[in-house]
């Protein structure tokens, strides 16, 4: 895969099924695509109409243009240009703008392939194109560089919202697409850094739908698993633990799972409920983690923690979390050992009395805080035992 081609093959391969639906439009007022014998081919007009439409789309001209051929008795049918087929041959010549899903005919089609029966091929194209993908994101983890990895990222956030609106195809391709964003983001936590604007946008529609609150909480994730970007990233790591505060924060002034509440069911009430309470625990978790890494953060976080866990406005689960990482940060080895990165930064040896957690296959004990043992300072000079350390009853 050439350096070009890669970020512009991404919308082409999550668009697949909206492409076949527009063929099977036009094939469905011009004739079939695939013929079983050269004449049959010949008599068909759809060959020549997608050859119209793809001039169209590519030099601006049109089939009219074309003098006195164009008053032809085929050319009503090559008129009949399928808008949203030409939308999509649009967007392929000008690489990444996606103009066609504000465009009128994708709703309407859109529309028509929810309320019709799916084709066997739009059922084929639905299974495949998650295979497809999972083949491109491969290959970008392995081959592709850093920058072109860090330019795909935002055009995935973009995606994930959009896409064609089948629930099992939706499902298959938003999870690919979360997968390969924390992927990238384990591989380089700067990305974290370089996207805060994306990323701390992205929190801010964290409320606006399902599918948007399921993207802020993985991002929430990532800030807080990699540190907002690294220890060489303190003002970006800020930034973002704003974010974070003013998301904690518009949840315990304005109470917004109160909004519109007398116009949902209770169902619609408890799955939002449920979802908020979900979002803010990794909310919690992602200022805390931020804060034990950069350490200049901690007062801010303890403010942020503390009127969680005074509220009692918010579900239980969220003020007892916040009651548990505040009463971990009075103990700094503990909170760093649970709290702290996962693995080393670059050019970073592992802090010293914090337990290595991804060693815990092959290591009972990887470290134990020494201030558990009356506050010694350094490695304990004599041979202890777990008695030695938790005092019996």
């Amino acid at each position: 895969m050439s350096p070009g081609s890669f970020l512009p093959l991404f919308p082409s391969l999550v668009d697949l099924p909206i492409l076949l639906v527009a063929l099977e439009k036009v094939e469905r007022s011009s004739g079939s695509l695939i013929g079983s014998s050269i004449a049959s081919i010949q008599k068909s007009t759809a060959p020549e109409m997608l050859l119209a439409l793809m001039d169209e789309a590519y030099t601006g001209s049109t089939i009219g243009d074309g003098g006195a051929d164009s008053e032809s008795e085929d050319s009503s049918t090559i008129d009949a240009a399928d808008p949203l087929f030409l939308e999509l041959l649009k967007d392929e010549n000008d690489g990444l703008a996606e103009r066609h899903w504000t465009s009128p005919g994708m709703a309407a089609a859109l529309q028509a392939a929810i309320n019709a029966p799916q084709s066997d091929r739009l059922k084929q194209i639905l299974k495949v194109t998650p295979r497809l993908l999972d083949a491109y994101f491969a290959l970008a983890l392995r081959d592709v560089n850093e920058s072109l990895t860090c330019a795909l990222i935002p055009l995935l956030m973009a995606r994930h919202e959009t896409m064609f609106p089948d629930k099992i195809y939706s499902y298959e391709v938003r999870k690919r697409l979360l997968e390969f964003m924390l992927a990238s983001f384990q591989r380089s936590p700067h990305f974290v850094a370089l996207l805060k604007k994306l990323i701390m946008d992205r929190l801010g529609e964290a409320y606006d739908s399902p599918t948007k609150t399921e993207l802020a909480l993985h991002l929430c994730w990532a800030i807080g698993e990699h540190g907002g970007g690294g220890e060489s990233y303190k003002d970006a790591a800020r930034e973002l633990f704003e974010s974070l505060e003013l998301l904690l924060y518009e949840n315990l002034s304005s109470s917004r799972l109160g909004l519109g509440k007398s116009a949902m069911s209770s169902g619609d009430e408890n799955f939002q409920k449920a979802s908020q309470a979900r979002l803010l625990c990794f909310v919690v978790t992602a200022i805390t983690k931020l804060a034990t890494f950069h350490h200049e953060l901690l007062p801010r976080a303890r403010v942020s923690l503390g009127k969680v866990a005074r509220s009692r406005i918010s579900d239980a689960r969220v003020w007892r979390r916040a009651q548990d990482y505040l009463a971990l940060m009075n103990e700094p080895a503990i909170c760093l050992s649970v709290f702290g990165p996962s693995r080393p930064s670059r050019g970073h040896l592992q802090h010293p009395g914090t337990v290595n957690w991804s060693e815990g296959g092959t290591k009972m004990i990887a470290h134990i805080p020494f201030y558990i043992l009356g506050k010694q300072e350094g490695p304990p000079f004599h041979d202890f035992t777990f008695s030695d350390v938790i005092p019996r009853r």
